[in-house]
């Protein structure tokens, strides 16, 4: 036996086998651009008010949700709206929804304990009415700590934020912006029907579709 084969599998060990990322894909146009969003990493979608993030969010917990996964949403601010789900296509009887009263500690311990307890789909933190202040002050040592939890793992941790705080430790960052408002009806009587939004890939920064930015519109 040659013992360099030898030394390379008693002292090093074996090769780990590789696996081919697997993603779970929306339905909607932005799988043009991301193919989905993967599993067993963080992703980030970040953007301002009015800027399409929720409702991206909404697309991807009903497309979760229609897969029979259970899901939670961590929200930090009591934004949620359960209505506005239902109508994207969310099953809200396989949704935790954790609401956090504004205190941010609490949404961090809560999407920590969710993702070390495991069996869910997709986790949303929901970080937008968070100021930019209190953000930054939330040590970067969570981030490595949720990558190191989720990986290996069929979940998804999915942050939503007006800048990107992950960062490093994220796998896709997309950062949403909205191009324009949809209005129906006449003048003095129009109403807002839906708006058209540009989601733009940060990370990575290539991949097999070659596109850097995607559109996309969403109904009220």
């Amino acid at each position: 036996m040659n013992p360099a084969a030898a030394l390379t599998t008693t002292a090093l060990g074996f090769r780990r086998e590789f696996k081919r990322p697997e993603y779970l894909a929306t339905g909607t146009a932005i799988d043009a651009l991301i193919q989905g969003f993967p599993r067993g990493a963080i992703s980030e979608i970040a953007g301002p008010d009015s800027s399409g993030r929720t409702g991206l969010v909404y697309s991807v917990l009903a497309a979760a949700t229609a897969k029979l996964e259970i899901c939670a949403y961590v929200d930090t601010h009591d934004s949620f709206d359960p209505c506005s789900a239902a109508a994207a296509g969310m099953a809200l009887d396989r949704i935790i929804w954790v609401r956090c009263g504004g205190r941010v500690e609490h949404a961090m311990k809560a999407a920590d304990n969710l993702l070390h307890a495991g069996g869910f789909g997709v986790i949303v933190l929901d970080l937008c009415s968070v100021s930019q202040r209190d953000c930054r002050r939330i040590p970067i040592s969570y981030w490595y700590r949720f990558r190191l939890a989720i990986e290996n793992t069929p979940a998804i941790l999915l942050l939503v934020e007006r800048e990107p705080l992950a960062k490093s430790c994220a796998a896709l960052m997309l950062d949403m912006k909205r191009s324009k408002a949809i209005w129906t009806g006449a003048p003095g009587f129009r109403l807002l029907r839906g708006m058209d939004v540009v989601a733009t890939r940060r990370k990575p920064s290539i991949n097999t579709t070659g596109l850097a930015s995607c559109g996309l519109q969403l109904a009220v």
